[in-house]
């Protein structure tokens, strides 16, 4: 049975700005709010959602370039449209922004796309699992030792099986600091539950190889950028001298990226909603597993679920406090992480994540 052409009617962007409930920090960088920017993609009787976690300069950039190189394409073939937005922004530069907004769109569009299908997203894309396991993650620096373990232990209370702190305060006797953080973690999360880390590219080379073999005290499983993701020879070094994985990834902002880093690394990390959205994720994972490596996914943890659960070496998605939080606050849909594994939503066509007006218009900033 033939099916009707469809085209992209319209694309639509807006903004919000949610402020933190107190002020937060991780090994290099301080913050009391945070962006969420949304893309909308309609094609004949389907809206499909998307968004990123970025500046608002993202709106007109979807409004204006994006929108122009969307409009009119069949809305079944994601890919081909993709392909007209990255040449649409080609002389903008990929890195930053302009893939922030693209991938905000290609979400958008693929929710469409699986909503004409009739088909949830997951399957859409390819279902290779129906279980997506995750982290508990934040444990800002800036906490207390009673913040801290308020976090964690609210991170337990909802079934987590893994959980992650922020470090990497490198001057000075922060670094005892951050070891003092993860003896506090683990004795608060008990022997069973897997404990990760992050520095945030906050330490030089051989004092992050220093503290890497700290962490083995204290069973570190996982220990995300220890240096800054663009020294690529220093991840190698200290990859091969700790015992944690060492991991990083959540800024590449296309394939290209990845290709350098996947052997300066034991596990990449994509962002959908930075490295091109769900059609460049694909194509990222791939790339992984010709390395024999996994796949992570970083933060937006409800709009990851459903390409996550099409990734067949993926290991495990971020579930970040911030983001849980303004996911749970503004949209209808949010999968339930509790007991250490979210589940995309096989119910309904799309990937079932709807705004809500009402709730989010006060936090309106474009």
């Amino acid at each position: 049975m033939s099916r009707p052409d469809v085209a992209v009617d319209a694309v639509d962007a807006a903004a919000f700005t949610v402020p933190t409930e107190v002020p937060e920090a991780d090994g290099t960088l301080s913050w009391d709010s945070t962006t969420l920017v949304t893309a909308t993609v309609r094609a004949g009787p389907v809206t499909g959602f998307g968004y990123t976690y970025a500046d608002a300069a993202c709106v007109p950039l979807i409004r204006g370039k994006l929108a122009g190189a969307a409009v009119g394409v069949d809305a079944l073939d994601v890919p081909y449209g993709w392909g007209r937005m990255q040449r649409a922004i080609r002389n903008l530069g990929r890195p930053g922004l302009a893939s922030c907004a693209l991938s905000a769109v290609d979400t958008a569009w693929w929710d469409a796309a699986s909503q004409l299908a009739e088909l949830p997203l997951a399957r859409l894309l390819g279902l290779a699992r129906t279980e997506v396991p995750v982290y508990g993650s934040g444990g800002f620096t800036s906490y207390d030792d009673g913040q801290l373990t308020d976090a964690l232990t609210g991170w337990l209370s909802r079934g987590m099986r893994r959980v992650k702190i922020k470090i990497g305060e490198s001057w000075g006797s922060r670094v005892e600091r951050d070891l003092a953080r993860v003896a506090l973690t683990r004795e608060t999360v008990g022997p069973e539950v897997e404990l990760y880390v992050d520095a945030n590219g906050g330490y030089a080379v051989g004092q992050a190889i220093r503290v890497g073999r700290r962490l083995s005290e204290w069973d570190v499983r996982w220990f995300e950028e220890p240096v800054s993701s663009d020294d690529l020879a220093g991840l190698r070094r200290i990859s091969d001298l700790v015992e944690p994985d060492v991991a990083a990834g959540e800024y590449g902002y296309d394939l290209v990226y990845f290709a350098r880093m996947v052997d300066a690394v034991d596990c990449l990390q994509a962002d959908a909603t930075r490295c091109g959205g769900y059609t460049e994720w694909l194509r990222i994972a791939a790339l992984a597993a010709a390395h024999n490596r996994e796949l992570s996914g970083h933060c937006a943890p409800s709009l990851t679920v459903p390409v996550a659960a099409a990734t067949p070496n993926f290991r495990h998605l971020e579930w970040f406090a911030d983001h849980d939080r303004i996911e749970r606050m503004l949209l209808d849909g949010v999968p339930d992480p509790s007991g250490g594994a979210a589940q995309p939503d096989l119910s309904t066509p799309g990937h079932g994540l709807h705004l809500r007006d009402a709730d989010a218009d006060p936090y309106r900033v474009a």
